[in-house]
């Protein structure tokens, strides 16, 4: 039985409220294709912890009706979407990617999810994610680790947390997915999966009503096919105005040093989309940012201390053995921080904030690379040692960000046949999401669109 066309393809976001207003494609049938898609590939991916056929058929059909009936609300009118298994949606159970009961930790459906529905939206299920959003490379032993879709023949991690929506979006099992970014958990599996990866200034969509690893850092995020479809669901869903490509010509960008990194064919594949920027006009140099190297204390501290504090320390020690061994590894280590140190930590941030915002004024936005390394082989993280020092390497040039109260965006950089993808981090100010979002388009249509993975081999 073939594949079911992909229901965006043509023309993303944009193209799908077209058709579906021409009358050339409905709701339910845009649903079912998704749903088709997922029948036929998730089997081998692992990309959703819980998909709700007949509640998204249904919501379907009355999108369907509301629109004959006049009713218009919005681009996203229509859209199937993944959420990430985080997120509490009504009807649909909340996991946090646990054998651990965290429900108390979550509760009920929050105001993010209720937008969604609002704006017409086509909750497909839920996808998974790495437990309770503790890890970057998307190994998790509890509820499982999706398979990246980029090679049929040696399963790798797709990163983490948002693993499953790295997977689903990259494989085309929804229009667009909803993960959350606490140290990179967009970017990341948005890079190793070849798909944007959209990470929100802290605070901009409210995060109630999902689990939450470090309040004071999680930002909700988008996983879309383009950056394009980025700026259109980050409009439709902020109410603001349309968000146009930025000029090129004249666009100031720091090229980040010091302890931004990656592995020398990552550091030549952003260095070569620098230099495509600069054939437009771009002005593209370094820019250090010594603060960045603070990033490792923090979080090696404050996320474990953090999780420690929502689980509970009698919960956490009784159902440590249900835990996937790497994460209970680093929430352990949560245990023995005390007070004083979080409160230290917190106001040397605070300072590193303030300072890392005057040294970037001079640029329009940072470049570097989003991951250290491409999407690594499953294996490498069997091991728990192995997983733990991979996990912390893996997040060198994600985790600034949230530590310096930026936003970002992983855009798919352009690839060879036969190279695994890679993503090149944008970097803005916080609340510069729109401005963040005018230069990915640019940048975007700078590069060329991105390569999609052959699926054949993965059909059920």
């Amino acid at each position: 039985m073939p594949l079911a066309p992909d229901p965006l393809a043509d023309g993303g976001v944009t193209g799908f409220a077209a058709r579906l207003r021409r009358g050339d494609i409905t709701a339910v049938e845009a649903t079912r294709a998704y749903l088709d898609r997922i029948a036929a590939l998730d089997g081998a991916l692992g990309a959703y912890q819980h998909v709700a056929a007949g509640p998204a058929v249904a919501a379907a059909r009355a999108v369907d009706q509301a629109l004959a009936a006049g009713t218009d609300l919005g681009p996203l009118m229509g859209v199937p979407v993944s959420v990430k298994d985080l997120f509490a949606v009504e009807g649909m159970p909340t996991t946090a990617g646990s054998l651990v009961d965290v429900g108390d930790a979550v509760g009920a459906e929050g105001p993010f999810v209720r937008r969604l529905r609002a704006a017409g939206c086509v909750l497909l299920g839920k996808t998974r994610t790495v437990e309770f959003a503790l890890g970057i490379t998307g190994a998790s032993a509890p509820r499982g680790t999706p398979v990246n879709p980029w090679d049929a023949r040696t399963p790798r991690l797709p990163g983490g947390s948002s693993s499953g929506a790295g997977v689903a979006v990259a494989a085309s099992l929804c229009g667009f997915a909803v993960g959350a970014d606490t140290g990179g958990s967009v970017r990341v599996p948005a890079a190793l999966c070849g798909v944007v990866g959209l990470k929100t200034t802290h605070g901009l969509w409210p995060a109630e009503g999902a689990f939450p690893l470090a309040p004071h850092l999680d930002s909700v995020g988008l996983l879309t096919g383009t950056a394009e479809d980025a700026a259109t669901v980050f409009t439709a869903l902020t109410g603001g105005r349309r968000i146009r490509a930025a000029a090129l010509d004249g666009l100031r960008a720091g090229r980040l040093t010091g302890s931004f990194g990656a592995e020398p064919e990552l550091e030549r594949a952003v260095d070569e989309a620098a230099a495509a920027l600069r054939r437009r006009g771009a002005t593209v140099t370094d820019a250090a940012l010594p603060e960045a190297a603070e990033r490792e204390e923090y979080f090696t501290a404050v996320l474990p201390a953090r999780l420690v504090g929502t689980l509970g320390a009698e919960r956490f020690h009784r159902e440590r053995h249900r835990m996937d061994p790497v994460i209970a590894a680093r929430a352990a280590t949560g245990l023995d921080v005390l007070p004083a140190r979080l409160e230290a930590l917190e106001e040397r941030r605070a300072r590193a904030v303030e300072s890392a915002a005057a040294r970037l004024a001079r640029w329009d936005a940072c470049l570097s690379p989003t991951t250290t390394v491409t999407a690594p082989a499953a294996a490498e993280a069997a091991d728990p040692a192995a997983g733990l020092a991979l996990a912390l390497a893996m997040t060198r040039n994600t985790q600034p960000v949230n530590y310096l109260g930026q936003c970002a965006v992983s855009l798919p950089l352009p690839r060879a046949a036969g190279e695994l993808p890679a993503g090149l981090q944008i970097a803005c100010p916080g609340g510069a999401d729109a401005r963040l979002l005018a230069v990915a388009l640019a940048v975007e249509r700078a590069l060329g669109p991105a390569r999609r993975p052959d699926l054949t081999a993965f059909l059920n």
